[in-house]
């Protein structure tokens, strides 16, 4: 006996496709969307890590051989290694993500402005700067910098790209390391009147060629 479709399966009917495409779809699209974006975090990771090592970051900010296989890699300098700029003794920093003695504490953005404009993490907002002269935009008026033997005048002309992935690094790529580092000591205002446009040069670079350079043939 032939039997007719009762008038709740003629309504569901249409809809059976749509049905069967997410219940068969969804999953596995989360699950490749997750595994794409675990890739792409890694990869960022492991970029930062090359840049770390290219720019010797070891060479100041770790205790002993400046190598990812020693405990003491990044985790800050020993109190016999310090710099003398003038009558202040600065201290490289650790670098590994402890709560307590290294980054653990601050955002990825907070890295990214030090390394972009050298503004000490622990006293600057994690917001995005909208400017790099003191006072203009939300660049502190009295901005905290790192100290001079950092490098960040150099580092601020990497690209987003790279200064993400090293505070990706930093932040995700090492283990923490408890190693309490001492303070650098510095003058009043932080440095603030030796990182002038007049002596470190504009931020972003001029346009290649500038007045020193040539152009390419």
């Amino acid at each position: 006996m032939t039997r007719w479709p009762t008038r709740r399966s003629l309504y569901l009917m249409p809809f059976l496709p749509v049905f069967f495409l997410v219940a068969c779809t969804a999953p596995g699209s989360s699950s490749y969307s997750s595994r794409n974006d675990m890739s792409a975090r890694q990869q960022q990771i492991t970029r930062g890590r090359a840049l770390v090592l290219d720019h010797d970051c070891a060479g100041c900010h770790s205790m002993g051989v400046p190598s990812p296989i020693d405990p003491g890699f990044l985790a800050g300098t020993t109190d016999s290694a310090q710099f003398q700029i003038g009558p202040f003794k600065t201290r490289a920093r650790n670098l590994t993500p402890d709560n307590a003695t290294g980054l653990g504490r601050f955002s990825e953005r907070q890295v990214f402005n030090a390394l972009r404009y050298g503004l000490r993490p622990g006293e600057t907002p994690d917001v995005e700067i909208t400017s790099s002269t003191p006072g203009q935009g939300n660049f502190p008026a009295r901005p905290r910098y790192l100290a001079p033997p950092m490098p960040w005048i150099a580092f601020r002309h990497m690209t987003d790209e790279q200064l993400w992935a090293i505070s990706a690094y930093l932040k995700n790529g090492l283990k923490p390391v408890s190693h309490r580092v001492a303070d650098s000591e510095g003058p009043p205002d932080f440095w603030a009147s030796a990182w002038t446009a007049e002596k470190t040069g504009p931020y972003p670079a001029p346009p290649f060629p500038a007045g020193a350079e040539k152009g390419g043939q």
